[in-house]
């Protein structure tokens, strides 16, 4: 899961990117609006926090640009001001939850969860390609109706490829969301996990799930 925080303040923001990191999400910061306008336009993120009080462009703006350009991603604000006028007036252009300062991380990352879990509701769950299952809520991955035990960062992978399924995902694509980096054309994180999840999901099986499409990456499918 990937997150962009978009917060000026820079021991805030250090704040929620280290202890969303801690979490296993993929995190990108920008510390103006403008900034986290043009990224939450061109990037792909399951979630949005926005400051409200942000130079260059404030948080009410940001959203309400991305909600007329199409950007569905769900946004949560967060602002030092309590009033009810401002949280009305964040709603009103488009966030999806608000958050006054301070708060406490447990509460932040459970309304983070919740945005999610909204926005996924059309998507069938558990994920599911031939018989093989990977169940979002409990995290339980099955094969044939054996328990198959991941470590964390292979069920972010192998939840990344069934969220995909069918489709190719690049290399470039999967270490954006799966890891908190951009693409090095020398690193071979996403090859040697996918080795990982062959050994445990398709070696001890006769019909084969995960397939390479060479020069460009990886599909889950049928074969």
């Amino acid at each position: 899961m990937r997150i962009l925080v978009v917060e000026d303040h820079e021991k805030v923001a250090q704040f929620i990117v280290k202890g969303l990191r801690e979490e296993h999400f993929a995190v990108d910061h920008a510390a103006t609006g403008t900034e986290g306008l043009s990224m939450a336009r061109v990037g792909e993120y399951d979630a949005i926090v926005l400051d409200v009080m942000l130079p260059g462009k404030n948080g009410f703006d940001v959203v309400a640009e991305l909600r007329a350009k199409g950007v569905t991603t769900p946004v949560l604000m967060l602002t030092a001001k309590a009033n009810v006028e401002d949280r009305v007036q964040g709603l009103d252009a488009g966030a999806d939850d608000y958050l006054v300062k301070p708060f406490a991380f447990a509460e932040f990352l459970a309304r983070i969860r919740a945005l999610i879990r909204r926005r996924e509701r059309d998507v069938p769950a558990p994920l599911k390609v031939a018989d093989l299952t990977l169940d979002v809520v409990s995290h339980e991955v099955t094969r044939g109706g054996q328990r198959i035990e991941l470590t964390s960062r292979e069920y972010s992978v192998l939840e990344f490829l069934l969220r995909n399924r069918g489709r190719v995902v690049t290399r470039t694509t999967m270490i954006e969301h799966v890891w908190d980096m951009h693409f090095d054309s020398d690193t071979n994180l996403v090859d040697v996990y996918i080795r990982h999840l062959r050994a445990k999901l398709d070696d001890p099986f006769p019909v084969k799930l995960i397939h390479t499409v060479r020069g460009v990456g990886y599909v889950i499918k049928e074969s």
